[in-house]
């Protein structure tokens, strides 16, 4: 929703498997000025990951030179990264449980893509985060928002 709200085209493909239990689940955004012709991604500019399972099944897959983003209190990146490869790592666990909730933390992983790639507006993504969670838990999950872009936006500060 954050990239139509910027005026972008995007597609959405899941996949909720067996792995949907607590391994690795994939999700598959594209988002491009035009229209999206094909929506299936095989080498992605951008990928995040949160488990081992997934960093394993998924982080080969990454275009070389492009950016991974990690929970870095559950994921340690390896030398099997493409060549070129950007690593931002956050604590995205830790933080959620800090606010009292651990299942934001994929809210606060979607604040530090926000912050660290700057691809999709700050005000954009906060309109979708607060449009998509249940009335009552808006608050909550803006302040895991907040929390994620913060630390995202403190780690392209210091050039990491």
């Amino acid at each position: 929703a954050a990239a139509i709200f910027d005026g972008k085209h995007a597609t959405l493909i899941q996949s909720f498997g067996p792995e949907a239990r607590g391994s690795a689940c994939s999700a598959q955004v594209s988002v491009a000025d035009d229209a999206i012709g094909y929506p299936y991604v095989k080498n992605p500019d951008v990928l995040i990951v949160m488990s081992p399972d997934a960093y394993t099944q998924f982080a080969p897959q990454l275009r070389p030179g492009g950016m991974l983003l990690y929970e870095n209190e559950l994921i340690t990146v390896d030398d099997k990264l493409p060549a070129g490869v950007k690593t931002f790592g956050i604590p995205a666990t830790r933080l959620a449980e800090e606010l009292g909730r651990r299942l934001v933390l994929n809210i606060v992983m979607t604040g530090f893509f926000t912050g660290v790639t700057s691809l999709l507006s700050l005000e954009a993504v906060e309109k979708a985060v607060r449009e998509s969670v249940r009335r009552g838990a808006e608050d909550l999950n803006l302040r895991a928002f907040s929390k994620g872009y913060e630390r995202g936006r403190g780690t392209i500060a210091k050039g990491n």
